[in-house]
Parts: C-alpha cells; sequence; structure tokens
C-alpha cells in the first residue's frame, strides 16, 4: 500500500509541475513586452459644455490643477448621479473655503451600453469643462484600462481613483491626502495613498456566505503569495497618488481588468514607491459589476499570470510606455 501511495503522490507532483510549466510557457508566449496604450482618434477629444471639441491634455503636461478625480463608470447612468451629487459639493465647498484649491472630474465612461456619458455631461454643463470632462471610450477597456485612459488626460498635481457607485464617502479624499503628506519626503515626488476597508473585515465577514468568505481569503492569500506584500486592502477603489507615480506606474500597467489594482501595487514596490494604508469609511452598494465565482476566478488568473509573467522576463518593468 505505502509503495502505490508514494508512486501516486510522485506522479501528483509531476502533473502539478508540468502544468505549472504549462501555465508558465502560455502566460510567457501570450504576454506583450510593454503595454501598448492604444487611443482611438475619438478619445484624444472630449465635448466641452457649449458641445465642440477639445483635445484632452497628457499626464506628461505640466499640473494645472490641485486634484484630478477619475471616475470609471460602465453602465452607470444610476449611481453615477448620487457619487456625482457628493463629491462636487465636497469640492465646491471647498473651493469657496479655499479659493487657491483647483480640481476636476474626469468622468470615463468605458464603452458602456446605457446613458452613462449623458448623465455625466449634465454635470458638466452645470459647472463647466474646465471642471467636469466626460471621456467616452470607444468600447470597453475594462476598469483598469478606463482609469488609465483617465489618468493619462488628467491635469492635476495629484490623481484619485474613485469608483462610480460612491461607496467610499468623497470626503475621506482627507483622509488619504494626509495620509500621502506624511510619506514626506516623498522619492522622485512619488507616493500612494491606498483607502483600505479591512478594519471593516469582521463585520463584512459575518454577512457573507461562508462560500463568498471563503473567496475572499483565497484571493487575499494568492495576492500576499505572488505579488504585493504589506497591503491589506489592494481592491479598495479609493487610491490618491502623486502625478509623478501615477505616471510611472500607469505606463507600466499590463492589466485592464479587475485586478489591475494588484499590478498597480506590484510596479509601486517593484520601484520603491512609498505606500500608506488609509482606512476609509465604506458602504456596500447595490448594483456591483462583479460576478462572484467568476469574477474571482478571473483576478486568481490574472494574479498568477502577473507573477510568472514578471518572473519569466515576458514582462519586464521600464521607465516608460509606448502609445500610438
Amino acid at each position: 500500500m505505502a509503495p502505490l501511495l508514494l508512486q501516486l503522490a510522485v506522479l501528483g507532483a509531476a502533473l502539478a509541475a508540468t502544468a505549472l510549466l504549462l501555465i508558465s510557457v502560455v502566460a510567457f508566449v501570450t504576454a506583450t513586452k510593454m503595454p501598448v496604450v492604444h487611443q482611438h482618434e475619438e478619445e484624444k477629444f472630449f465635448i466641452n459644455a457649449k458641445g465642440q471639441k477639445e483635445t484632452l491634455p497628457s499626464i506628461w503636461d505640466p499640473p494645472t490643477k490641485q486634484l484630478s478625480v477619475v471616475v470609471p463608470s460602465y453602465n452607470e447612468e444610476k449611481r453615477l448621479p448620487v457619487m456625482m451629487d457628493e463629491a462636487l459639493g465636497y469640492l465646491e465647498k471647498r473651493q469657496k473655503r479655499d479659493p487657491s484649491f483647483t480640481y476636476e472630474v474626469l468622468v470615463v465612461d468605458d464603452g458602456s451600453k446605457d446613458q452613462t456619458s449623458k448623465v455625466a455631461f449634465k454635470y458638466c454643463q452645470k459647472y463647466g469643462s474646465d471642471k467636469v470632462r466626460v471621456l467616452t471610450l470607444v468600447k470597453n477597456r475594462g476598469k483598469g484600462g478606463a482609469v488609465r485612459m483617465g489618468v493619462f488626460s488628467s491635469r492635476g498635481e495629484k490623481i484619485l481613483m474613485a469608483d462610480a457607485d460612491g461607496a467610499t464617502k468623497f470626503p475621506d479624499v482627507e483622509k488619504l491626502e494626509k495620509g500621502l503628506n506624511d510619506l514626506q519626503p516623498w522619492p522622485d515626488r512619488m507616493a500612494i495613498a491606498c483607502g483600505s476597508r479591512a478594519h471593516l473585515e469582521k463585520e463584512s465577514v459575518a454577512q457573507r456566505s461562508y462560500f463568498r468568505t471563503l473567496l475572499m481569503y483565497g484571493f487575499h492569500f494568492l495576492v500576499w503569495f505572488l505579488c504585493v506584500k504589506g497591503i491589506r486592502d489592494t481592491q479598495c477603489g479609493f487610491k490618491l497618488l502623486t502625478r509623478e507615480a501615477a505616471s510611472r506606474t500607469f505606463s507600466s500597467l499590463h492589466i485592464e481588468r479587475w485586478a489591475f489594482d494588484v499590478e498597480l501595487l506590484y510596479i509601486a514596490q517593484f520601484f520603491k514607491i512609498p505606500i500608506a494604508e488609509v482606512a476609509v469609511n465604506w458602504t456596500e452598494i447595490e448594483g456591483s459589476k462583479l460576478v462572484p465565482f467568476w469574477s474571482w476566478l478571473q483576478m486568481g488568473r490574472d494574479l498568477l499570470f502577473i507573477r510568472l509573467r514578471y518572473l519569466t522576463g515576458a514582462w519586464r518593468l521600464e521607465h516608460t510606455a509606448k502609445t500610438n
């Protein structure tokens, strides 16, 4: 009996090693060396409040605003107004208190099939296109791709990623700003502050099914084991980056869908960009685009591919990305 068990164990180990080798080969062969950020001709412009076309700025231009808020949106016509009302209400009040404070909000419509762009454009008409701009992508790129397009068209010294569902209370941006400032001095003016829901984990476990809790812990383990150490919540959509940190990390980003946050932080840690994790107020909002099992499965695959592609040299971190 013992020899048979030993043979089965050896066979199992051999099969696992073969599977890992095959996955590594697939990851290497299907990888592109550096991300090519393609912009369709229509994506190089935005429509201003008067209905005229204007050329979008570039992340490589000098900043002209203190804060850029990038809001990736896919079929968000119903949830977007609540988030925009809260965000713009806060930003306007802050500007009245401090007239030197300047901002912009960039809503990136990620190829929506509903009226997301029209809903967002009403805010452009209300507040003016110097404060609110709508970037409508020709086709769906995924959340990471949408955020990157917004970041590359931003004008802020600091760039905030904020989800369209408004799950994080917008005034918590001040907590991120403090977290960012506490990291000074910033190497090469680069730093990142990540909103975190880790302090809410016990409460969320109590409300979730055992299956979803298992998926959550499994994902956290894979993130820690394969990619990012020291950050308990990589997936919160509320992140603040200095302009230099944003250009460095997003220029090297390959993943365009849900797991993009993990690669973003992996890149940041590679470049030794200081990262603060800051607790924020967060509420689960109905209408999530995540399908629990399949989304976690896709993210798990992406995590494995991130690790293998960097490990095998299929992806290499460089300072600039190609655009065309």
